[in-house]
């Protein structure tokens, strides 16, 4: 009887899952005790049959793996980030009452495994440590210091940053060493590895901000400046090297005790609990550093707008620290930091080199230092924001979209730091020939050739400048997975719209392409092109500036020049005509002149300006009141103003000594004497009355 009951059960069970797989998800069935199961009617029986059919449980099987799965929603970025905050948060909150048994956990670790070695062996480890370290440091400093007394080299930059930065890493590579071979129980080395770490670290970064800022700190206190881009007095340099000091020890502090809380098997939401509080020091300092750090004379208001924003900065740096937005919150970092940090850099290493190289070895050496210091502090910066993203946005890297981006931009910043640091060797090169080419020569060639270098080269360093900049800008598009075949052909196509539709413009630079090909004029010649004139001052890829010798400045379009006459060119000659009496003698003025033209020349200062004195060439014309000569002089390009001048002046008194008379005006008046003389008289009348009316209508006026 039991085993009817017992097949009863199954059958019953088999028609529910019927109506599950059927009908869908039922409400629970209430399950009966197998001693009490009535028997089934004839029409369950049926059913049961039929479930016995092997064609309707085929049709069963397929129609329940048929019958779609119900997908969860999957969350979307910004509420998995505000989840990993909020859970960041509450884990930090969960942790306050656990941070002494935490530490006093790690501190009962450390003790059990210090029991099997002994503190005096321990002790004896670190007083190896740092004996190796300090010894090797003292050592490499007195070799150092007693081979510069013998070379008399002591007071040199150079040396002193040697001096200072050498011997820290000899003790760094020393102390590691020592402490690597020191046995070590295993826990304890782990711990304590990132406390020396730090402390080397922190040394040889101050010593590098000392080996930075030693010109400005030793500089004289009268002088204002560490150089011409950058204000920075012995007094601010002081600070800032005390402060950035206070920055590192602290930082590294704040590495090395969030490390070994790591080692020590300290709980994660403790550890960071910890880094957040140390963090609050720090934004201390750095907010007590905004307060009082020098800036230029400004008004009160803006400076106070200014500390303001930047303490809100700072805030919300914390903050994010706090939420453990580790990139979030290195990219601030960066964006608060970098781009001073840059200018400092550049202004201190320029301080420390010798801007006015005239080799190409020494321009290649201060182009290599400074900006290899700039490729390395954004090299480092690039690589610590790399290992951040390793390690705090594993979501992320898993997107290839996001791993192809990002590669992307990282090779973008190395190719963008290869293409300043072509452009900069370019720039100082032809910044040393422009140098030479300004220096004064007396050769007419050579000095030919140094003005069309200084016409020449500013145009290329303009075009090389745009030219690197596209090639850079279309290596980094591509390496971001940018199709810059479209691109150029785009441009192309955008670019002869362009110059159909900009014809001026086009015509105003290929004509100063073929000024430039002609050597039409050249960077301080005096030209003229109809209605303006001036020495040339610059160019551009369109137009030309020329001063005027009053001073104002014409920009002219290439293409509006037309003909140019360059009156700086070779030689030039200058005439000018005096008129004399007719009872002078002509042979007289010009046997006078000839001993002027011999002055001028032995003049010690225009002398050497003059190619042929000044010479009479005869009678010009016969004029109402005298006879017109002309005179001529062949001088240097740009000198033939002040040699006229002076050569008038000495003519004028040679006539003076010689008794001849320049040709005025006069007036004849025919007749007797008496009546010369009243004619006289009535018109000197007559000019008086004029001139006492004239003088009674001006004190009117001015009544």
């Amino acid at each position: 009887m039991s085993a009817v009951f017992r097949h009863g059960y199954k059958r019953l069970a088999a028609i529910v899952l019927l109506m599950q797989l059927v009908f869908g998800p039922a409400a629970p069935v209430a399950a009966q005790e197998p001693g009490t199961a009535a028997a089934p009617p004839a029409k369950v029986q049926q059913l049961i049959e039929l479930l016995d059919d092997p064609e309707v449980r085929q049709w069963l099987t397929a129609r329940q793996a048929a019958t779609p799965a119900v997908a969860s929603p999957r969350p979307g970025l910004a509420s998995q980030l505000v989840a990993k905050i909020r859970g960041h948060l509450d884990g930090m909150r969960g942790a306050m009452p656990r941070v002494g048994s935490e530490w006093a956990g790690a501190r009962d670790r450390i003790a059990v495994e210090m029991q099997g070695h002994g503190a005096m062996p321990i002790l004896r480890g670190f007083a190896l440590v740092l004996l190796v370290g300090y010894g090797a440091e003292y050592l490499l400093r007195y070799f150092v210091r007693r081979s510069a007394r013998r070379s008399s080299i002591q007071s040199g930059y150079g040396f002193a940053a040697f001096d200072r930065i050498a011997p820290l890493v000899v003790f760094a590579v020393a102390a590691i060493a020592a402490f690597v071979l020191a046995d070590w129980p295993s826990r304890l080395e782990a711990a304590v590895a990132p406390l020396v770490i730090a402390w080397i670290g922190a040394r040889l970064m101050i010593a590098i901000v000392w080996a930075a800022l030693r010109p400005a700190i030793e500089a004289d206190p009268e002088a204002e400046t560490l150089d011409n881009s950058a204000t920075l007095t012995a007094d601010v340099a002081r600070f800032w090297y005390g402060r950035i000091a206070l920055f590192i020890c602290a930082v590294a502090l704040l590495w090395a005790v969030t490390d070994m809380m790591q080692a020590l098997s300290v709980a994660a939401d403790v550890s960071d609990l910890t880094a957040a509080v140390l963090g609050l020091g720090i934004l201390g300092l750095s907010i007590d550093t905004t307060l009082s750090r020098p800036v230029p004379e400004m008004a009160a208001g803006r400076r106070m707008l200014r500390n303001a924003l930047l303490i809100g900065f700072l805030i919300v740096l914390w903050l994010v620290w706090a939420a453990g937005m580790k990139v979030l919150f290195w990219l601030g970092v960066y964006g608060l930091g970098l781009p001073p940090l840059l200018r400092f850099t550049s202004a201190a290493t320029r301080s420390a080199l010798d801007t006015e190289a005239a080799d190409y070895i020494r321009v290649v050496r201060n182009v290599v230092i400074d900006r290899g210091v700039r490729f390395a502090i954004i090299a480092l910066a690039a690589f610590w924001l790399a290992v951040v993203f390793r390690f705090n946005g594993s979501s992320m890297l898993q997107d290839d979209v996001f791993n192809r981006v990002f590669r992307g931009v990282l090779a973008g910043v190395v190719i963008l730091l290869a293409a300043d640091l072509l452009w900069q060797l370019t720039k100082e090169f032809i910044n040393l020939y422009l140098r030479r080419a300004s220096a004064d020569v007396a050769d007419p060639a050579l000095l030919a050739r140094s003005m069309r270098l200084r016409t020449l080269l500013p145009i290329l360093r303009n075009f090389l400048a745009a030219f690197i900049a596209v090639v850079a800008v279309m290596m980094v598009l591509s390496g971001l997975g940018v199709q810059i075949g479209p691109l150029i052909a785009g441009a192309g196509v955008f670019g002869v719209a362009i110059g159909f539709g900009s014809q001026t413009l086009v015509k105003d630079i290929i004509s100063g392409i073929f000024y430039m090909m002609d050597d039409a004029f050249r960077v301080g010649e005096y030209i003229q092109s109809g209605s303006y004139m001036g020495t040339v001052e610059s160019f551009s890829i369109r137009s030309v500036k020329l001063r005027h010798h009053r001073g104002p400045v014409f920009t002219v379009p290439f293409g509006s020049l037309g003909a140019v006459q360059n009156m700086s060119r070779d030689w030039v000659i200058d005439k000018f005509k005096i008129n004399v009496s007719y009872d002078t003698d002509v042979a007289k003025v010009k046997k006078v002149v000839k001993g002027v033209g011999a002055a001028l020349l032995e003049d010690p200062e225009l002398g050497p300006l003059i190619l042929e004195t000044v010479k009479m060439k005869g009678v010009e014309q016969f004029g109402d009141y005298g006879v017109t000569l002309s005179f001529a002089m062949k001088t240097k390009p740009g000198n033939q103003t002040q040699v006229r001048r002076r050569a008038q002046a000495l003519i004028k008194e040679a006539f003076k000594e010689n008794n001849i008379q320049f040709a005025s005006p006069t007036v004849q008046v025919a007749g007797d004497d008496a009546q010369s003389t009243a004619a006289a008289a009535a018109t000197r009348d007559a000019i008086a009355r004029k001139n006492m009316a004239a003088a009674q209508g001006g004190e009117a006026a001015a009544e």
